[in-house]
């Protein structure tokens, strides 16, 4: 089975090629720097990876149509990004540690950029349909499911607009529908049962989107390469506003328990499940940073 870094290898090598099929010559020259820009150097990847380590896990008898749905929900994850920064939603200066590409490139390229790598995504996907066409129409239903209507990412960002959003079906959509894509994804591409592991993307996801929640409040900007703050600014769901630092820290190690034991019996059940617990740990907020923010609020509680 492979290692975690020939996964991370397999995936930037796609992602490079992807981005390359739309910088050739005659086409734009700036919106090229864009999505490049957007997308390298990029995050932990951890959607990617995720998709590739269950297609290992279930055989992975279809390597090019694996890569294919890695890296179009790693694109799709880039294009969300864009979106979220730009100044009509939350108006971020800062992403993984440089400019925004609104910032970068002006607003109206960074709408082109994000608009032109959810095509990438889908075109990578299609690319594979004369290899496998059953296994990847049905990739790409999961996947656009996971980023449309009614339940997907851009769901998730509308959620930000209504007044009576629920913390639960916000959090489902804006970041765990695209990490059950990811597991889904990663099975069908080997031809096992999506629904066998749909359950470890939601429960990875909705940690994730928890410990985003909490490092949105005690986190720190400057290493992680974006704005904190901006729930509370925006009044904008949060798990640490309804349940409190000590009740959001317990239900972001409660999911990851129930990712981990999620995972299903297979070749790499144990390697899965150890790659979960180390995804917890960085994404995570250190407990001295959570047990420093809660003396502090509880000082000026008693104050």
């Amino acid at each position: 089975m492979a290692t975690s870094e020939q996964l991370a290898a397999r995936i930037e090598q796609k992602l490079h090629q992807a981005i390359d099929r739309s910088c050739k010559p005659g086409a734009p020259p700036n919106l090229g720097k864009a999505m490049g820009y957007a997308v390298f150097p990029g995050g932990a990847r951890i959607r990617p990876n995720l998709c590739l380590a269950v297609a290992a896990s279930c055989g992975d008898d279809q390597p090019d149509l694996a890569d294919a749905a890695a890296i179009g929900i790693e694109l799709l994850h880039c294009a969300s990004l864009i979106h979220d920064d730009l100044p009509c939603f939350d108006d971020a200066p800062i992403r993984r540690g440089k400019p925004t590409v609104h910032r970068a490139f002006g607003e109206p390229l960074a709408v082109l950029a994000g608009d032109a790598l959810i095509v990438l995504a889908f075109e990578a996907m299609a690319r594979q349909i004369m290899d496998a066409p059953a296994r990847a129409a049905q990739l790409m239903r999961i996947i656009a499911g996971s980023v449309g209507m009614p339940f997907g990412i851009v769901a998730g960002q509308a959620w930000e607009s209504e007044s009576d959003a629920i913390l639960a079906d916000y959090q489902r959509a804006k970041t765990g529908s695209l990490f059950a894509a990811a597991t889904e994804a990663g099975a069908v591409a080997a031809g096992g049962d999506s629904q066998l592991w749909r359950i470890v993307g939601e429960r990875l996801g909705e940690a994730y989107q928890v410990a985003d929640d909490i490092q949105d409040v005690v986190g720190d900007a400057a290493l992680m390469g974006k704005p904190t703050g901006v729930d509370a600014t925006y009044a904008r769901p949060n798990m640490v506003a309804q349940q409190g630092l000590e009740g959001a820290t317990r239900h972001l190690k409660q999911l990851v328990t129930d990712a981990v034991d999620s995972v299903p019996p297979c070749a790499g059940q144990s390697m899965l499940q150890q790659m979960i617990l180390n995804e917890s740990r960085r994404f995570a907020p250190p407990p001295s940073v959570v047990q420093a923010q809660k003396a502090g609020h509880d000082a000026t509680s008693l104050a």
